[in-house]
């Protein structure tokens, strides 16, 4: 920080208006002057070692914020968006587009969120559709960047009066559920519930579950009830907060909530943290330990930022074997492994389904030099039954290979060593001799030469 200039006032400044202060009264508390302060915030002045102290003590403010809260993602992501065939033929280069988002962040910021909007609103005839409540949904977790502190706290509280009653997790809320809340637990044959999992009887004062579901899943699914009941004045605060215009994004993400506390409550989040540093890291060992599934310990990873005990920022992407996304998280990481609708097949979470139920761990590159050590691995829904179609995802966990020595997955790995280039699918990539290329890069001219023939079939332009 000594060493180097960091224009961070859009950081600086989302910072204050979250604590409701003028730039008066939080100069004050920083010992500056208003002036000063409005210069930083204007990026017209570097924020300096001292300062960034200061407000990590009075504030418990992240350092890690000063990348992960860039307007529209930060340069890469500027770029990413700006590769648009659209603005081929504007050449904007990396300068300027750090230019742009050191002298104006809030018209990069408001570039970055209009370009998103429009991609996902425009049909492929170009006529506008409803607003994706999925879409709405990940980027409201992502602005808590995946941590909801005040749900982890009162898991946990929940968590430690369930241990006091009893060593068995399930045990202790069925309990809870038919003394405290009246509600029993019936297990019901497959039969009688074929396209059901879970289903709440109010009538008959029962949580039925399937017959199908294993212990993880029977376990989460009466937490689950639980939080619905216990949890939901908290949940109703969030999802206010969130303002959604559309009734399937608020209980999308009133369902994503209620996960999220179930988790937290089979996963407390000292235990929980505590057993990933003895561990390494160690998700099948962490499974074990908490009676959880693999999905359910991965998206775990993503969620422990809790200020003064932080774990390590992981980002987590579940796909089916075409490779469409139907989870992406990218908590603290900030990885760009999250952001993008493509990805690229030397990426071996596509391998994944060819050797299941295996962990695979893997260093790869992208072309920004962001180097992560990856871990997938295939998991099945719940559910299964003869002669139906078996559903089967894969998913990628990982983390910056410059965090990942600790990992138990890493040893024997030479974190900086040779990685595996990839990219964030072939539009996006600009890697010329990549044999896997599909297409050529957005934005770039193709180039067609009959006297030759490369590594790759397609031949493009530069910058």
């Amino acid at each position: 920080m000594a060493e180097r200039k960091v224009l961070a006032g859009h950081a600086v400044r989302r910072l204050r208006r979250r604590e409701g202060l003028t730039q008066a009264a939080m100069a004050e508390m920083l010992s500056i002057s208003p002036s000063y302060l409005n210069l930083v915030e204007k990026n017209q002045r570097p924020l300096s070692a001292m300062l960034l102290v200061r407000l990590a003590e009075t504030f418990d403010f992240d350092p890690r914020a000063l990348a992960a809260g860039e307007p529209g993602g930060g340069a890469a992501a500027i770029r990413r968006r700006l590769a648009d065939p659209m603005f081929a033929d504007l050449e904007i280069d990396r300068n300027e587009v750090e230019e742009w988002l050191a002298g104006a962040p809030g018209g990069a910021e408001a570039f970055a969120r209009a370009f998103d909007r429009m991609s996902v609103a425009a049909d492929p005839d170009g006529a506008l559709a409803a607003a994706d409540p999925i879409a709405e949904v990940r980027r409201e977790i992502e602005r808590w960047r995946g941590h909801f502190a005040d749900l982890d706290s009162a898991a946990e509280t929940l968590a430690d009066e369930l241990r006091l009653g009893a060593g068995d997790l399930y045990g202790a809320i069925a309990e809870r559920l038919r003394v405290k809340h009246q509600l029993a637990i019936r297990i019901l044959p497959v039969d009688v519930m074929p396209d059901l999992l879970r289903r709440t009887d109010l009538h008959a004062r029962q949580l039925q579950l399937s017959e199908t579901l294993d212990p993880a899943s029977r376990t989460f699914a009466a937490t689950y009830q639980l939080a619905q009941i216990e949890a939901r004045e908290a949940i109703d605060a969030l999802v206010k907060g969130a303002g959604f215009a559309d009734r399937a994004a608020e209980r999308l993400y009133r369902r994503y909530l209620t996960s999220y506390f179930a988790a937290a409550v089979m996963m407390p989040y000292a235990r929980f943290l505590r057993a990933c540093e003895a561990t390494g890291y160690d998700v099948e060992l962490l499974q074990r330990r908490f009676g959880a599934g693999f999905e359910q310990v991965a998206h775990r990873l993503t969620t422990l930022q809790r200020v003064g005990a932080r774990g390590l920022p992981f980002f987590m992407v579940r796909i089916d074997r075409a490779g469409q996304a139907s989870k992406r998280f990218s908590g603290a990481s900030g990885s760009a492994l999250t952001e993008s609708d493509a990805r690229c097949p030397l990426w071996r979470v596509h391998h994944a389904f060819d050797n299941p139920d295996d962990l695979a761990v893997q260093l790869v590159e992208l072309e920004d030099g962001a180097r992560w050590l990856t871990l997938s691995r295939t998991v099945s829904p719940q559910g299964r039954q003869y002669g139906a179609v078996r559903a089967k995802f894969a998913i990628g966990l990982g983390v910056s290979a410059d965090l990942a020595n600790s990992l138990a997955a890493a040893r024997g790995i030479d974190l900086k060593g040779e990685a595996t280039p990839i990219g964030l699918g072939c539009r996006a990539c600009s890697r010329s001799a990549c044999p896997q290329r599909s297409a050529p890069p957005a934005g770039r001219a193709l180039l067609i030469n009959e006297r030759e023939r490369g590594v790759s079939a397609f031949t493009f332009g530069g910058d």
